[in-house]
């Protein structure tokens, strides 16, 4: 018989399911000791074995590992509510020029409120810097900052563009802006001038010195975040990509989201965009894309030798009409795969329980002999696959001894009333069911930093308060929503230009015939 030990450092926490890294155990808790997994058991054998452990949950209660968030832009207020609205992404893009400034803690925090709320204890996110260096620093830290404060683990991946402005396609900006009526194209170079102030030297350094800066960091990380091939250019992305590996840190790029940054390929490189980048040489484990809705057989090919990986977004493709990726045949090449929600969910809610189901469900092919993901596999994009991605597989993602005390505590009432058949899968149950308002507790590194709903790291009620007076007090970028209005066909003209290639779909969903 195992001895009681008495250890007042060591917490339970206990669940009528919990979804373990070998399967579900009923009436089951985790032992942890400091930020780290010490046991998963049953409940009954870790409560005599820890007899002073303080405890958290109970049978009300289901326990899952954190939720990993693969590819995210922490927008605070979302563009719906700041009057921009969904298009094409090159049309969108555009049109975010009108955005209303947000100050960076602020929008931070009130982008990890709403991913813990949801579950989330990862976060990959993506952060636009530039203007001058100071800026560009004070930029960066009052995100770490905010990150610190809310106690969310992230890698935080800076980048800046520098060609494109406009439109796809170095150097081509001028060929845009020339084939503008004249008055037209005074507006566009006085309000949205191609031009980035922080230079790619300075960019590079001020990366580099966070990284550096938050080596150790518990639970924050740096990565670049170059924004995509088309704007920063090859001799960045060389740069970026040894750097990277010197300082032993991850790179995150847009790639293939849109149909047109796929024939960006053919007309800039003479080969697709992937191709291009492992002929660069920047393709590796420690190299990830976001959305990929476009990656043909031999690309995914390339994506699975290098080691890189996607990050999944589902409703982020779907509501910037960019198409649906390959998912399946992501998986079945067996490259390392993400899900993320780009701060762009279907409901704009940033709920990741939405978006495990939309992803269940969206690549389901209709004919029998046709692919299908299970509910096993996205929960494990959403755990295990985000892991590998930000190469934490060894210590996130799962409930495993040795692991980081990542936790989710998600209340069992409403996603089991009225009642629940003992034969039905709980992970079917849980994922079918569960919103962001049923969880209750999440801890990071053994810290409880939501509690009842709510974040303990700050008061999210003036948190929003303190976002509306803030944005209240900006002005209106009207000159901006009127031009992005102006421009919209003009950008469609200009696209509808390019040559489109005889395109073969993975999967059927409907036929003309």
């Amino acid at each position: 018989m195992t001895p009681a030990v008495s250890v007042d450092s060591i917490q339970l926490v206990r669940g009528r399911w919990v979804l373990t890294d070998g399967g579900l155990l009923t009436e089951g808790a985790v032992a942890i000791q400091g930020d780290t997994i010490l046991e998963v058991g049953a409940w009954e054998t870790l409560h005599a074995r820890y007899v002073d452990a303080t405890v958290l949950g109970s049978r009300q209660y289901v326990v899952l590992p954190g939720l990993i968030n693969a590819h995210h832009h922490s927008k605070g207020t979302p563009n719906s509510l700041l009057g921009v609205e969904d298009d094409f992404l090159e049309f969108w893009l555009f049109a975010n020029n009108a955005l209303r400034s947000q100050d960076p803690t602020l929008k931070t925090l009130l982008s990890a409120a709403s991913l813990l709320k949801s579950g989330v204890t990862t976060v990959l996110d993506v952060a636009s810097i530039g203007g001058t260096a100071a800026a560009s620093r004070q930029n960066l830290q009052s995100r770490l900052s905010a990150y610190e404060q809310a106690g969310l683990r992230v890698a935080l991946a800076p980048g800046a563009s520098y060609d494109s402005f406009l439109v796809h396609g170095a150097g081509q900006d001028a060929a845009f802006l020339a084939s503008l009526p004249e008055a037209l194209r005074r507006q566009v170079q006085t309000l949205t001038p191609p031009q980035q102030e922080l230079s790619s030297a300075a960019y590079l350094e001020i990366v580099s010195d966070a990284v550096r800066q938050y080596k150790s960091h518990p639970h924050i990380q740096v990565w670049f975040g170059p924004p995509g091939p088309q704007w920063v250019g090859d001799d960045l992305l060389l740069k970026i990509a040894a750097l990277a590996e010197s300082l032993d840190t991850g790179i995150q790029t847009h790639a293939l989201e849109s149909f047109y940054e796929k024939l960006i390929g053919p007309r800039c490189y003479g080969k697709s965009v992937i191709a291009h980048l492992h002929a660069l040489g920047v393709l590796s484990p420690r190299f990830s894309i976001a959305h990929g809705v476009w990656l043909s057989k031999p690309d995914i090919e390339v994506l699975a030798t290098t080691g890189s990986s996607v990050s999944h977004n589902p409703s982020s493709n779907l509501r910037l009409r960019a198409g649906v990726a390959p998912l399946n045949q992501l998986l079945a090449a067996g490259v390392t795969v993400g899900l993320g929600m780009d701060g762009t969910t279907l409901n704009d809610d940033e709920d990741m329980f939405t978006e495990m189901r939309l992803a269940a469900r969206l690549h389901r092919t209709p004919q029998i002999q046709g692919p299908a993901p299970s509910l096993e596999n996205i929960f494990h994009l959403a755990t295990a696959g985000g892991a590998k991605l930000l190469r934490r597989e060894q210590s996130l993602g799962k409930l495993a001894p040795g692991y980081r005390a990542d936790i989710v505590l998600v209340k069992c009432d409403r996603i089991t009333w009225p009642w629940v058949a003992p034969e039905a899968n709980p992970l079917s149950v849980v994922l079918m069911r569960t919103r962001a308002a049923d969880v209750d507790t999440v801890l990071i590194n053994g810290r409880v930093v939501l509690k009842s709903g709510q974040p303990t790291g700050f008061d999210l009620q003036a948190l929003g308060e303190d976002v509306a007076a803030q944005l209240a007090a900006t002005p209106d970028r009207a000159a901006y929503h009127s031009l992005a209005k102006v421009m919209r066909p003009y950008l469609a003209q200009w696209y509808a230009k390019w040559p489109v290639p005889e395109l073969n779909p993975f999967a059927a969903f409907n036929s003309r015939e």
